[in-house]
């Protein structure tokens, strides 16, 4: 699993690092560029907080997967958090960036990063 991030994870940089961010090129009205940057910088710092050992780097995460639950779990937790943001501690950025880490793991484990079926050009 951790592998798979890390490929997702270098692939996200690709993309970002090949874009011109700037909203003078017309690109970014919302300022995507700023978010996805602040995306990736979360999702980075998460891999050193988690419960992990020096003996063993296998996460609850890996768990879950291994019984078949990860893409419910993933779901739910982003439902978790989509659904705190604005009640507890206010607007918290941190809510928001979790949902979406969890939003990009139910990506991974519902198998979509190898779809190659899309209705996006790119």
């Amino acid at each position: 699993m951790i592998d798979s991030f890390k490929s997702l994870t270098s692939n996200m940089t690709d993309i970002i690092t090949g874009i011109e961010f700037t909203n003078a090129n017309g690109f970014w009205k919302y300022e995507e560029d700023k978010t996805l940057k602040e995306i990736e910088e979360y999702l980075s710092s998460t891999y050193h907080s988690h419960y992990t050992s020096e003996q063993s780097k296998t996460q609850t995460l890996d768990l879950i997967e291994s019984i078949g639950d990860a893409e419910a779990f993933t779901r739910s937790n982003a439902i978790k958090y989509l659904s705190r943001f604005g009640k507890k501690n206010g607007k918290s950025k941190q809510d928001i960036l979790k949902a979406i880490h969890y939003c990009i793991l139910l990506y991974h484990f519902a198998g979509l990063h190898k779809n190659t079926n899309t209705d996006f050009p790119y």
